[in-house]
């Protein structure tokens, strides 16, 4: 692949510096009403809990737009490689957030589900040239791409809550940061017409099974969405296994949870 290809948009460094940002205040300022010191329990400041708690808040949502971004940038790297160069004319290979996502649908609406304790949603899409593609192989690995790419973040930064020593809201913030990424794996890795997973069958498939999975599409992932968030047994099948997954990467169920409630502050 030319390097010229690849050509990172300065939207992309904005949205790493924001969960850098978020990253620094969640160091260096408790988002908690006490700490643990010296056996002894020492009180807080109210703005020292709200620029930790607001840390948090940056460094999940920057992080998670980082990862939307990279998300879809391995879907276009892949195909690229694969025989569509017409990704880099569509600008897929900048890693600009706004090549991939409609501003609403795709990006504010799923942070706001993810904010009040919802799922993860897909929040972007690439528009593919199968046919220029030059096997059923590639094919499959252009879907694979994208959950496999949140896959890695969350083992890459459930390695450096482990072995890199850091202040605890810092650590509960990456882990619950990781535990997103591990969640949106699993949710994208589904075999689901619309969703990855179906994506890297669909070209072993028979033309009536993708002809049936093509009529599916548009609604599949809904039903889903809806089954896990209404149907209480379907929900518990989900997370018991993404926390699974998440332990098997040596993520902290304990920490991401207490990321999370510092994340939404306001319950």
């Amino acid at each position: 692949m030319q390097r010229s290809a690849v050509r990172p948009s300065p939207l992309f460094f904005l949205i790493l510096a924001v969960t850098a940002v978020g990253g620094i205040l969640a160091a260096v300022q408790a988002p908690f009403p006490v700490v643990d010191f010296g056996g002894e329990t020492l009180p807080i400041s109210l703005d020292h809990q709200l620029l930790g708690t607001l840390g948090i808040v940056l460094l999940v949502i920057g992080g998670w737009a980082a990862s939307l971004t990279l998300h879809e940038f391995g879907h276009a790297v892949v195909a690229y490689r694969g025989g569509d160069h017409e990704v880099a004319a569509k600008g897929y290979l900048t890693m600009d957030i706004r090549r991939y996502t409609d501003p609403v649908l795709s990006l504010v609406l799923p942070l706001l589900i993810l904010a009040i304790g919802g799922i993860p949603l897909p929040g972007g899409a690439v528009w593919i040239n199968h046919w220029a593609l030059r096997n059923r192989s590639v094919a499959s690995w252009v879907s694979l791409a994208g959950p496999l790419t949140n896959l890695a973040l969350g083992a890459a930064l459930t390695a450096v809550v482990v072995l890199v020593p850091m202040p605890y809201g810092l650590a509960v913030g990456l882990s619950y940061l990781a535990m997103l990424q591990i969640i949106a794996f699993v949710l994208n890795i589904l075999p689901v017409p619309g969703l990855d997973g179906y994506g890297a069958l669909e070209p072993y498939l028979s033309p009536q099974a993708r002809e049936l999975g093509a009529k599916a599409r548009p609604w599949a992932p809904l039903v889903l969405f809806a089954l896990i968030i209404a149907v209480p047994t379907v929900r518990e099948l989900f997370f018991d296994l993404s926390f699974l997954v998440f332990g098997a990467v040596g993520g902290d169920e304990q920490a991401a949870a207490v990321g999370q409630t510092a994340f939404m502050f306001w319950r």
